[in-house]
Order: C-alpha cells, then sequence, then structure tokens
C-alpha cells in the first residue's frame, strides 16, 4: 500500500529498529518501547488485520512469534513475562492499519505496562532504541 507506514517500514523507505527479518515476516521496535523490548511482528504482505489473512498467511506469521520471543527472553533473562497482543479495527484499539503483533516483555506485576495502547511518540529515543535492537538481533546470532 502506498501510504501504510509499515509498508514503507518493511521496503526500508523509513528507518525502523529491525530485531528479525526473514521472507514471511519483518519485525522491529515499537518506538513508544512499553516495557524495553517491546516488539511488533508484521506481515510482509499487507494485510489490515486479522481478518484479511488465510490460514496460510496465519500459520507462516504466527509461527515466527516463539522464535522471536524467546530471542527476547535471550536478550533480557530478568524478563518475567511475555504479553502478546493483536489489536484488530479501531474500536479494538488499533492505531495502523497493516496487521501487527505487540511483543510486550513484562519484568515485574508492577511495571508501567497498560492494557491500553495510545501513541506515545514523545518518548521516543533513538540511542535507547538502537541499544535494545543490538541486544536482540544478537540473539539471533548466538
Amino acid at each position: 500500500m502506498d501510504n501504510c507506514i509499515f509498508c514503507k517500514i518493511i521496503n526500508q523507505e523509513i528507518p525502523s529498529y529491525k530485531i528479525y527479518e526473514d521472507e514471511v515476516v519483518y519485525a522491529f521496535l515499537d518506538i513508544s518501547q512499553v516495557t524495553p523490548g517491546h516488539t511488533l511482528i508484521v506481515p510482509k504482505k499487507h494485510a489490515q488485520d486479522i481478518f484479511e489473512y488465510d490460514e496460510a498467511l496465519a500459520s507462516e506469521v504466527f509461527a515466527r512469534v516463539p522464535k522471536i520471543a524467546k530471542a527476547l527472553q535471550a536478550a533480557y533473562p530478568e524478563m518475567q513475562g511475555l504479553n502478546i497482543i493483536n489489536n484488530n479495527k479501531e474500536v479494538a484499539y488499533q492505531t495502523v492499519f497493516h496487521s501487527h503483533i505487540h511483543l510486550i516483555p513484562r519484568y515485574s506485576q508492577h511495571d508501567d505496562f497498560s492494557m491500553h495502547f495510545g501513541n506515545h511518540t514523545d518518548q521516543y529515543n533513538p540511542e535507547l532504541l538502537s541499544a535494545i535492537a543490538k541486544r536482540i538481533q544478537a540473539q539471533f546470532e548466538a
């Protein structure tokens, strides 16, 4: 899609902090970083939401979730849990209309995580995102 920010990220037209990429998905850090390591997994094939997936795409995309989750856990051994969230349609808090899966590391029951997603671009910190991305990327090389 021409105006899709995630398609532009996948096509390297907009910079991102890539965590993982293969022929099916592109995974990168969410610029809001709800918690350190907050990652988005995006299918390379544009699909607005889960309702546009067919069985094959669902199988391929969701099959990558454990691999990326394990890299997060290896990069952050202090991680105590992980939320996997997929918002579909505006009423369900989807704000970018290219399907994506949030992996949100949890470090304690009292961290700053909230189930309500907003646009937190005021928290954007390029140095922090770069350091987090490198830490997680190293887990795929191990």
